[in-house]
């Protein structure tokens, strides 16, 4: 009866030291959990603290200077990150359509007016700025940092076109249609979407420039990622949790949510290209260093994550 009453004893005290070492990690956890929650927010009032007034002034003045110059009628829409709340430095993606109407421009190939419309801007634009074109968009970048793409649109009975992103011919796109899928998609993960593409963002923007995804791509992807969520809504559980799903996302191409047959992301390439594979495989380090992060309660490995920032 002794053996027996010490073991139930020990298994007792055994008991109890669990119980209290769990409590320990469960506090220890949670208190971290503050702390990761309080330092991303600190990062997205830096990133909401930026010059939104003179990103449009600057689209302002953009506009102007080709429409003065078009002799056509321009119509802005704010299509990009300005309008979706989800604009970050180093992304490239502060995106407006400039609609032309009423000109015979609009007759032309897509390479024909991007490099009418940097010519124009070139001549337009201030001391120390410089302009270029690629396959969609025309990109003015400012002495301060700031990068902005103007991306020329046409209306046709069959809503409004841009150059596709293959260079050739034109794609369709609905910018506003495209806007209500991210807004509700927010809306169904308690606001945190936009918080969390934010994040996504900063983190990618510190990634080999040619490896970096889109603006819009990021975008696409994180609606593709929390459909239908059901997790926890926080942005510390949304963002490891965005690039888990991302690299998946990413080796195939992704169709526009709105349902478009464009592919937003036809500049990595076909499906399981090899482009396609070493981004995938740079999403996933992202991830798994933002795990390890939390499992280590690493304010410091956080941090490193978003060290241009």
């Amino acid at each position: 009866m002794g053996g027996s009453g010490g073991g139930s004893y020990t298994n007792y005290e055994t008991g109890r030291l669990t119980n209290i070492v769990r409590e320990d990690q469960e506090k220890s956890g949670a208190g971290f959990e503050v702390q990761l929650a309080a330092y991303l927010s600190e990062l997205l009032a830096h990133f909401n603290s930026r010059d939104v007034d003179l990103v449009r002034t600057r689209l302002e003045d953009a506009k102007i200077a080709l429409q003065d110059n078009l002799e056509s009628t321009l119509d802005q829409v704010f299509g990009g990150s300005v309008a979706k709340h989800t604009y970050v430095d180093g992304m490239s993606d502060i995106d407006s359509l400039v609609i032309i109407n009423g000109s015979k421009i609009e007759e032309h190939e897509p390479v024909a007016i991007l490099g009418h419309m940097e010519r124009i801007l070139r001549d337009g634009m201030g001391p120390g700025v410089t302009v270029e074109h690629g396959r969609m968009a025309v990109t003015i970048n400012y002495p301060d940092g700031m990068c902005i793409q103007i991306l020329p649109s046409i209306r046709t009975e069959a809503g409004l076109k841009v150059p596709a992103a293959s260079g050739a011919g034109w794609s369709h796109i609905d910018p506003e249609g495209f806007r209500m899928a991210l807004t509700k998609t927010n809306d169904a993960c308690g606001g945190r979407l936009i918080p969390t593409i934010k994040l996504a963002k900063a983190a990618i923007s510190n990634l080999p420039e040619q490896y970096r995804l889109t603006g819009y791509h990021v975008e696409s992807a994180a609606i593709a990622a929390f459909r239908n969520y059901d997790g926890p809504k926080t942005t510390s559980a949304m963002l490891p949790l965005f690039f888990e799903r991302a690299k998946q996302l990413v080796l195939s191409p992704i169709v526009d949510s709105t349902g478009q047959s464009v592919h937003v992301d036809e500049y990595l390439g076909p499906a399981n290209s090899e482009q396609r594979q070493y981004v995938s495989r740079l999403l996933a380090s992202l991830g798994k260093r933002m795990a390890n992060a939390s499992a280590a309660q690493s304010k410091l490995q956080w941090q490193a994550l978003f060290a241009d920032e």
